[in-house]
């Protein structure tokens, strides 16, 4: 049911660790009848060694120690994200557009986890971006200057200054953090790491509401022409709000266990693997291109399908 006031969070207790380390590290030390300190000693730090920066930050924040005390976690969008493809510049199949970080699956961070994820952010920002992109940009230096008289361009134009418009003047009720809020708790509720077919359409027809809502009662402080992070924040909310019930479309549509997504009606019956994750490849092969019809409800599928020739598919297991 989760720990502390929003009972989202969980418990990493690491006493167990640290009592198998430290007999681990008694017998390497050829240590007889071991007491519980020198256990205890000895597997702190064989814990420490591998965590300790970790560890450090956590007491800053929390002010318990961990090696004592169990961690409270989070599990955290890390879980509920995947990864589009890049090339070797990290350049997606779209010319000219890249995907940097976790958001990709490229050379690093496959498990999307931590420090891992965040290694693939910091190399990809400092090792790799800065000759892909330039180099990409070089070639437009004989460009010139591109005009903006065009129909597409005023077109593009109106419609953001429209929407910077309402946002200003509409008087309503709550703030953009009250609708960001309830939409991360629809999603994390029903279109989370596990989620099930009466979940994900109870999500969608929320998430409607909920964004038919936004565009009357959103409230918006401060001025159009100044620096005003709320208005920013009102303009991804309101692109979350689309997302979010697309998300739901597409893991409805999505009727197998596949990663680090767990349909609970696709799921191992019988046999050793019983209760694990079960994937369809058959049928599930493909990655979802979603056409957009002015509502997320309304998208139209296009499977792109998937080739593999030089490794095998095969069902992930924890057991």
């Amino acid at each position: 049911y989760g720990v502390n006031a929003t009972g989202e969070a969980v418990y990493l207790d690491f006493k167990s660790a640290i009592d198998r380390y430290g007999k681990e590290q008694a017998k390497l030390n050829h240590i007889s009848n071991p007491t519980a300190k020198q256990v205890y000693d000895l597997g702190k730090a064989i814990v420490e060694a591998k965590y300790g920066n970790l560890f450090q930050m956590y007491e800053k924040i929390v002010d318990e120690n961990p090696y004592e005390t169990p961690m409270m976690i989070y599990p955290a969008t890390h879980y509920t994200m995947g990864g589009v493809w890049v090339d070797y510049n990290l350049m997606t199949t779209v010319d000219g557009l890249y995907c940097i970080g976790e958001a990709n699956f490229s050379d690093h961070g496959a498990n999307r986890l931590g420090a891992s994820a965040l290694m693939q952010g910091l190399a990809d920002g400092y090792f790799v971006l800065p000759y892909t992109i330039g180099d990409y940009l070089s070639n437009d230096i004989r460009t010139g200057k591109i005009s903006t008289e065009t129909p597409e361009f005023d077109e593009a134009e109106n419609e953001v200054k429209e929407r910077i418009d309402f946002f200003i003047k509409n008087k309503g009720a709550h703030s953009v953090d009250y609708y960001h809020k309830k939409l991360g708790k629809i999603m994390w509720e029903k279109c989370g790491m596990a989620r099930n077919e009466k979940g994900l359409k109870e999500a969608m027809v929320e998430i409607k509401a909920l964004r038919e809502d936004f565009w009357k009662n959103v409230n918006v402080p401060g001025a159009a022409n100044e620096m005003n992070p709320e208005l920013e924040k009102a303009g991804r909310v309101a692109d979350f709000l689309e997302l979010g019930e697309l998300f739901a479309k597409d893991a409805l549509n999505r009727n197998e266990s596949c990663g680090g997504h767990f349909r609970e009606e696709s799921a191992e019956i019988d046999g050793p693997q019983k209760g694990e994750a079960k994937r369809n490849d058959k049928d599930f092969a493909y990655v979802s291109a979603w056409e957009y019809k002015g509502e997320p409800a309304e998208a139209v599928l296009h499977k792109e399908e998937l080739e593999f020739n030089d490794i095998e598919l095969k069902q992930r297991s924890y057991k």
